[in-house]
């Protein structure tokens, strides 16, 4: 176990380095503070949901594993959240698909969705110091199919459309029940598994859908239209392109949500941030960690995060980007994933909040590129890790890798009894 005389001393030790170079670190932690992530709720149970106890995932993605312990109803869900938090530093939100809500074992189907379905949700929240946040779910469903709310079909596209004006409407009564606004996150999978003809078609009938969905105007919410490269069955063509949401996004000023997996592996999410801070709102971040493809692994500490945390705390933009956590990994600890990604998400904030900004950019003003460099380089080995290990004691949380063994009593104690 990390002694807290230790962490106070190796802190007051990394206070005195980061002031050399002209940070405070009170005030870094003060910052990381405000500092929300929003936690997803389907990483607890593969992202099954609560509609149908028969529900099997599908619309392009999965969730790869079978590791015991699973959450297999609303109550076991909420504990896994509530034990996931409390080994996270700050206060954060949790991220509801509509599949989740609390429909007291009866079927309620998609276009039939109401704020009474999602109330014991909002109070659970309340009670457990969180804000929600909400996503509709056009994936697992009879009605899925290749295409939703661009099925040529009208039938089709109209139960769409009418789930996702519930969905909106929920968005709605959920940011005035808490307070706050609640982000409506909208992602389909639309697409087609070979070559297509009528790329156009699909995109017209998309755009009308969006704007029949986003014509009535709400004020404690806030809607997101999330892009995807390709989805498994749809490796050919994504009615929703990036290109599409980020066009329609910044024609009707609303937030584009940009999912670290839903790009090509060797582009750059973060060279995004300060195009869209110039056309759009606010920006929405599903963080994940993609390999070979949209494959939802375990956030990590790495390059990737990095620099996206960077560049959005470069551009000043904390205030205008929400971040979401977006995987679902059922190979190992599902609480070990929720903790293990968002501290790891944290950490990276934390090391783009203490970068040396103001004398870097007085380099790069007076063109001293050298010395530009050389700071970035040496700044990478300053003692983040200390100003970390302050931030989890004064939140009241493990230090270091003392989670791990929290995690491992709670299995012990809860999940492996499941």
């Amino acid at each position: 176990m990390v002694k807290k005389e230790t962490v106070l001393s190796a802190y007051e030790l990394a206070k005195e380095r980061y002031a050399a170079v002209g940070v405070n670190t009170d005030e870094v932690l003060e910052k990381l503070q405000d500092i929300s992530l929003s936690l997803h709720c389907w990483q607890a149970d593969d992202v099954t949901g609560f509609e149908s106890p028969d529900a099997t995932l599908s619309g392009g993605i999965q969730a790869t594993g079978n590791y015991p312990g699973k959450a297999r109803n609303i109550e076991e869900l909420r504990a896994d959240i509530v034990k996931a938090a409390s080994l996270i530093p700050g206060s954060h939100r949790v991220n509801l698909h509509a599949i989740y809500g609390d429909f007291g074992g009866q079927f309620v189907d998609r276009d039939q969705l109401e704020p009474k379905h999602f109330e014991s949700w909002m109070k659970w929240a309340k009670e457990n110091g969180f804000k929600l946040d909400f996503n509709s779910t056009s994936f697992s469903h009879p009605k899925s199919g290749e295409r939703t709310l661009s099925n040529p079909d009208p039938e089709i596209r109209k139960f769409w459309i009418e789930h996702t004006k519930r969905c909106r409407a929920i968005a709605e009564e959920m940011g005035k029940y808490q307070g706050s606004p609640c982000v409506m996150n909208l992602w389909i999978h639309d697409g087609s598994k070979d070559q297509t003809v009528n790329r156009l078609e699909y995109r017209r009938l998309l755009k009308e859908s969006l704007d029949e969905i986003f014509a009535t105007k709400y004020d404690n919410m806030k809607d997101c239209i999330e892009a995807k490269l390709f989805g498994i069955g749809a490796e050919s063509y994504t009615v929703g392109s990036y290109d599409f949401y980020l066009g329609y996004g910044a024609k009707n000023n609303m937030i584009v949500t940009l999912d670290t997996g839903h790009f090509h592996l060797t582009e750059s999410v973060a060279d995004k941030i300060s195009s869209l801070l110039l056309f759009t709102p606010e920006i929405m971040l599903h963080v994940s960690r993609p390999i070979r493809w949209d494959s939802d692994h375990v956030t990590i500490m790495n390059d990737d995060t990095l620099d996206l945390a960077k560049e959005i705390v470069r551009c000043d933009a904390l205030d205008r980007v929400n971040i979401g956590l977006d995987y679902f990994d059922a190979s190992i600890n599902r609480i070990g994933a929720y903790v293990v990604g968002s501290r790891a998400t944290q950490k990276c904030f934390l090391q783009a909040l203490l970068e040396p900004l103001t004398i870097l950019r007085k380099y790069e003003a007076e063109g001293k590129y050298f010395e530009r460099l050389a700071l970035l380089e040496e700044s990478k080995v300053l003692p983040w890790n200390a100003v970390w290990d302050m931030f989890c004691l004064k939140n009241e949380v493990p230090v270091g890798e003392d989670f791990i063994a929290n995690i491992q009593q709670y299995e012990q104690e809860v999940t492996s009894k499941r």
